[in-house]
């Protein structure tokens, strides 16, 4: 299984930074070139990891539809998207958690464009990871890793004689990963949640890798390879025994691949949360033809790639409400 590429190239707690440019790209407001007729400007984005991979998708194929268009995206967390869409630092922000009726009172304004989910993860190599396949963790076992920090050792979390320690690894990044988990887990908050605090999904994911008592959370994209469909190397999901029987049921066993977890999330056989929407947010309706014309073909002809990249689309009602919204 191939490593995340993400991983490798990046520092933990530096954000996440991607830009197409094209040299032609003069016109930052938005406009339609008279001559080619072809469409102009510049688009910036920034926030969630959750939607950071799939919105690069969208910038980099809209941009070979419309070669004088300039998309920037930088992923940085959640709470830094809407922070910047809202001080209009970024024409859109990536938000991966419900939006507030605080930030809607600042003007946030937002369509959902996909959805993905937030799963706990190991180290392939734990010291009971037979035990965690076969019976999972319920979510009760997830707050007392999590929350309370009762458990302290697998064997405490397995019911079995394992003395190795259990190290959890939580977001110290203002992120929708870590709200989505939190709030499983009774409806907690980010705050709430205990452990060493990593920055970022790629930060996470390599504790997890070389910690082989690790457990955190990930987001869908930074545990499943695009390609081999599978977990990446070192990591491994932890299956979540939903009806808390002590085993992990056929029903509940749909982590071997990620084709397998996406029609989870879609039939609704995941749980939401951690199960969420995942949306693009601006201060107000934006106003910019460049950046309302890639947000209608997000819409639409952009959602063909979501499977590939690993996502699951929104239902239809929501597609319908998106577009109304850009009308």
């Amino acid at each position: 299984m191939k490593k995340h590429p993400a991983l490798h190239s990046m520092l933990i707690g530096c954000l996440l930074a991607v830009s197409f440019l094209f040299p032609s790209c003069t016109n930052r407001t938005g406009t339609t070139d008279k001559n080619t007729d072809k469409l102009t400007g510049k688009i910036t984005i920034s926030g969630a990891f959750a939607l950071y991979p799939l919105t690069v998708k969208w910038g980099q194929e809209f941009q070979k539809l419309h070669p004088k268009v300039t998309v920037n995206i930088s992923a940085g967390g959640a709470g830094k998207g809407m922070a910047d869409a809202l001080s209009k630092m970024v024409d859109l922000g990536m938000y991966s958690k419900e939006v507030s009726p605080e930030e809607k009172a600042k003007g946030a304004w937002y369509i959902a464009v996909s959805k993905d989910a937030v799963f706990p993860t190991i180290n392939s190599s734990n010291p009971v990871i037979r035990e965690l396949k076969a019976k999972g963790l319920t979510k009760q076992k997830f707050f007392d890793i999590f929350i309370s920090e009762k458990i302290k050792t697998w064997g405490e979390a397995t019911g079995t004689s394992s003395k190795a320690k259990l190290e959890s690894f939580t977001r110290s990044d203002a992120c929708g990963a870590a709200e989505m988990w939190a709030k499983y887990l009774q409806g907690k908050k980010q705050e709430d949640l205990q452990g060493l605090g990593v920055n970022g999904d790629p930060g996470v994911a390599d504790a997890i890798r070389k910690n082989i008592g690790g457990i955190g959370y990930n987001n869908l994209n930074f545990v499943y390879d695009m390609t081999s469909r599978k977990p990446y190397q070192g990591i491994d999901v932890v299956p979540i025994d939903l009806n808390g029987n002590g085993k992990i049921d056929p029903e509940e066993n749909f982590y071997g691949t990620l084709d397998e977890v996406m029609a989870a999330i879609r039939d609704g056989k995941y749980p939401s949360p951690p199960a969420r929407d995942l949306y693009l947010v601006s201060a107000g309706k934006p106003a910019s033809k460049v950046v309302l014309a890639f947000l209608n073909w997000v819409m639409t002809d952009g959602q063909k790639y979501l499977t590939e990249a690993g996502y699951v689309p929104v239902t239809p009602d929501k597609i319908k409400a998106g577009l109304d919204k850009l009308k």
